[in-house]
This record gives C-alpha cells, sequence and structure tokens, in this order.
C-alpha cells in the first residue's frame, strides 16, 4: 500500500471561502493546509464530508472569560469551558480581552491573563487589551511595547465607571494606536446621559431589568459613535466600533464612511435575535439573563442590522461572550438578592451559539450570502485584528481550522450546551443547522462529542492588522 500523503484529507467538501464556493479535498499535514483540489492521494486519516459545506473556523473576535471583576460578581467560564463551548459551536479561535483595573500595570494584566489560560485552552487563542488607565508610563512605555509583541488591538471604554476614559484620554490612546499600528475598539456610550437617566429611573422605582433598556436609549449609543468618530478623524486613525446595536449607531457610521472615514463596526447576535422585551414586559426578574449594553432594541430595528451585514456597513460579527450565571450571587442575583439593574453585571453567553445562529437565519434563511458568513465570521476578523491568513480562510499554508455543517432542524437547549452558564437566551429558538465537526489544527475537536482538551491551545502573537492602512 502506498504511503500515505497526508495526515489527514477531508473529502468531497463544499469549501466555502469569502469570495469562492467550489468542490474539492482539502489536504492537511502537521496541522496546516497544504493541498486543495480533487482527487487528492491518501492521507493517515480521511474524513468524507459527503458534499458538505466546510467552513473556515470560526474567529469571535470579541468574547470574555475570565476577566477579573470587581466583587461579588465572577465570570462563570474560564478558559477551559469557554474555548470547549467556542469548539463545540464551530469557532476555532478566541480574542478575549487581557482587562487593566485602574492604578495597574497593563503588564501585569497581560501576565495575569496568560496565568488564566496557561493549560486550559482547547483552541488557539489571542489577546486583546483593555485600557482603562492610561498613564504616561502605559502610553509611552507599555502600551507600545505590547503592540510591538504582538498585542495589536485594544478596547477602551466610553462608559462604566471602572473604565471609562474622557475624550483627553480617548486622544492620547488613539494617538499610541496610529504611531504604533494598532487597532483600536471603542464602546460607545455616553456615561453621562446612562447615570443621568438611571437616577431618574431610580428615583422613580423603575429599577427592574427591563428599564436597563430605558437608561440606554439608541440616542447615548448614537451621541457617543459621532463623538468617538469625531476622535479619530482628529488623531487620523481608523477605529472600530464594537457591538453596535441599531439604526442610529449605523446612521453615524455609514455618515463617517461617506466621507472617506476608516471607521469599522462590529454587531453580535443578541441584535439580530433578542429584543427589549427580552429584558421583560413586565417588572419579573426574568429579564436580567438578557442585560447587556448596549442593549436589544425593538424588533423593527433587526431589519438595519441584517442589512447592515449584507452591504458591508458590518466588518466583524461577534459573540460579546460575557458569561454570568443567572442564579448565582456571583452573577446575575449580586449577593444572591434580585437587584436593581445597575447593579446587574452586564452581558450575555453566546461563543457556542454564534455560527450557527446566523448560519441558519442569515445564510439558511436567505438573508446573507455563504461567502459573507465567513467573511463576517472568521476573515475579516482575522484581518482586523492580525491574524490572517494563518486564521480565517481556507487556503494553503492556513491552520487546518475547519467546520464541516450539517444542515438540520434543532431546538437550542442550553442542557445540550458546553459552557458553564446556567442558561441561553436562545433557549427554545428553532435552528436549521449546526456543525457535525469542528477541526482545530486537523486535529477534529467536535463531532458530535467534545474531543478536545484542555491545554491544547496555542497563544497567537498578532501581526498589524491588515485593515489598517500603511504609513511610511
Amino acid at each position: 500500500m502506498a504511503e500515505a500523503v497526508f495526515d489527514l484529507v477531508v473529502r468531497q467538501a463544499r469549501v466555502a471561502t469569502a469570495a469562492d464556493t467550489f468542490a474539492a479535498d482539502i489536504g492537511v499535514r502537521g496541522g496546516r493546509i497544504v493541498a486543495i483540489g480533487e482527487g487528492l492521494a491518501a492521507g493517515s486519516r480521511e474524513i468524507d464530508a459527503a458534499g458538505r459545506v466546510v467552513t473556515p473556523g470560526g474567529v469571535d473576535a470579541h468574547c470574555h472569560l475570565d476577566q477579573p471583576m470587581e466583587g461579588p460578581a465572577r465570570m462563570a467560564d474560564d478558559f477551559l469551558t469557554g474555548t470547549r463551548s467556542a469548539a463545540c459551536g464551530g469557532t476555532t479561535t478566541v480574542i478575549p480581552f487581557a482587562a487593566q483595573a485602574k492604578g495597574q500595570s497593563l503588564v501585569a494584566a497581560v501576565q495575569d491573563y496568560h496565568a488564566r489560560a496557561e493549560g486550559k485552552a482547547a483552541i488557539d487563542y489571542a489577546f486583546h487589551l483593555i485600557v482603562s488607565d492610561p498613564t504616561p508610563q502605559v502610553l509611552q512605555e507599555e502600551l507600545p511595547a505590547l503592540i510591538a509583541q504582538g498585542y495589536t488591538s485594544f478596547k477602551v471604554y466610553m462608559t462604566y465607571d471602572d473604565m471609562k476614559l474622557d475624550d483627553g484620554q480617548m486622544l492620547d490612546v488613539l494617538d499610541v494606536a496610529r504611531r504604533h499600528g494598532a487597532m483600536a475598539m471603542i464602546h460607545a456610550e455616553n456615561a453621562d446621559c446612562i447615570e443621568w437617566l438611571t437616577k431618574r429611573l431610580e428615583a422613580a422605582g423603575r429599577t427592574a431589568p427591563r428599564f436597563h433598556a430605558h437608561a440606554r436609549p439608541m440616542l447615548v449609543e448614537r451621541e457617543a459613535t459621532h463623538r468617538a468618530i469625531a476622535l479619530s478623524q482628529l488623531v487620523d486613525v481608523p477605529i472600530l466600533i464594537v457591538h453596535v446595536s441599531g439604526k442610529e449607531a449605523i446612521e453615524q457610521i455609514r455618515w463617517a464612511r461617506s466621507h472617506g472615514l476608516a471607521v469599522f463596526a462590529e454587531t453580535c447576535p443578541q441584535y439580530l435575535f433578542l429584543t427589549a422585551e427580552d429584558l421583560g414586559i413586565d417588572d419579573s426578574y426574568h429579564g436580567a439573563k438578557c442585560i447587556c449594553s448596549p442593549p436589544p432594541r425593538d424588533k423593527s430595528n433587526q431589519q438595519f442590522i441584517w442589512d447592515g451585514l449584507n452591504d458591508g456597513l458590518f466588518t466583524v460579527f461577534s459573540s460579546d461572550h460575557a458569561p454570568f450565571n443567572y442564579d448565582d450571587p456571583a452573577g446575575k442575583k449580586p449577593g444572591g438578592e434580585e437587584a436593581a439593574f445597575r447593579h446587574i453585571p452586564n452581558g450575555i453567553p453566546g461563543l457556542e451559539t454564534r455560527l450557527p445562529l446566523l448560519y441558519s437565519e442569515g445564510v439558511l434563511g436567505g438573508r446573507i450570502t455563504l461567502q459573507k458568513f465567513v467573511e463576517l465570521t472568521a476573515t475579516s476578523p482575522a484581518k482586523a485584528y492580525g491574524l490572517h491568513p494563518r486564521k480565517g480562510t481556507i487556503a494553503i499554508g492556513s491552520d487546518a481550522d475547519l467546520v464541516v455543517w450539517d444542515e438540520h432542524e434543532l431546538t437550542v437547549r442550553n442542557a445540550q450546551l458546553h459552557h458553564a452558564v446556567d442558561y441561553t437566551p436562545y433557549e427554545g429558538m428553532q435552528l436549521k443547522a449546526w456543525p457535525a465537526l469542528t477541526l482545530s489544527r486537523g486535529e477534529v475537536v467536535w463531532d458530535g462529542t467534545y474531543r478536545g482538551r484542555a491545554g491544547r491551545g496555542r497563544f497567537l502573537r498578532c501581526d498589524a492588522p491588515s485593515l489598517l492602512p500603511k504609513r511610511s
């Protein structure tokens, strides 16, 4: 018998990239794709895709895992459970956040986060930075050095007391991004407007979870998005506005694009599949499960998100996975009690459901093309954060991160998911597809049963984001 030419061959694949769809076999050696063609020679292992769609492994470029929190809050997912969940939903690369606390060295935050990931991650991962305390040392020494070491993206906040920067600090940080070739991600909500509205709601006794959306109407996102665009224009640096929720912020981004500004945008499943009503139509506490910021908007707003995904307004589709248990004193019930909306931890789980939701309702629902699906969930995130072409595509030389899709009817049940969160906001939703197989660097990590192992994931050093303009 002839010696196998490949470690693995995936046969009869309907390969989908951001540009094309074609029939081919995929040959893998040493965890990388080394051949794409018809009738490839034998592999030591073979997988028959049987004509099913095969996409690149998903790149979830915005998720939170084991992020340090002010007590008593604690995230339910660490790198073990979070990456397990990701793999079972077709995601093979995650980029969570090494978050700097005020008064803390940014370098110390990165070191701490490496310790949290070490020996736990089942799939490959990189880190974004969160800059919350831009001291002269951070701006002049730590941040430039970290960018040079492969941490080429960072997030800044315009809201949350323990995270937010004022406009002057924002300009300082954006200037570092410009000079050192980093991608700046911005959470755009007006903190003063939110606080003003929150105090008035509290004074009127309106503290149930549903009033979280009342304290964060679209205009607070619109104003902050407008201001973030103006700050980036002043510094002359690209920015990426994260988790854009609705029409009014979209209009600001369209204006910026029409004026030639390099403003990129991300959105998330909660703005396609949840509405403000999921936070409650009465004062029941159940809506705490869907508290996130910005909050979901009304049903009619969802079409604006679909339009933005389809026409190129959005560059990235991420989960913004922020996992807190519902029935937990360290989660959505602080100290074990039902709390006013101000005190409920923000965030919802979504790592495992991100790809199946968009594939089912976007691709199979006829709202976006298969190529657009790949672009939004894998290729563009990899480009935006300096991981392409190693990640995010099916090409010779790329890592063999692959998803074989099984198109069938199913119902989302939290009991069948693999995160450590005690609920999913998508419970009971009817889907049309789920990954049959997930391969990470040529290894099967999901085939209907989780096959990954703790510690096999590798840390990825990011290059300069390929979406950024070249500067002399």
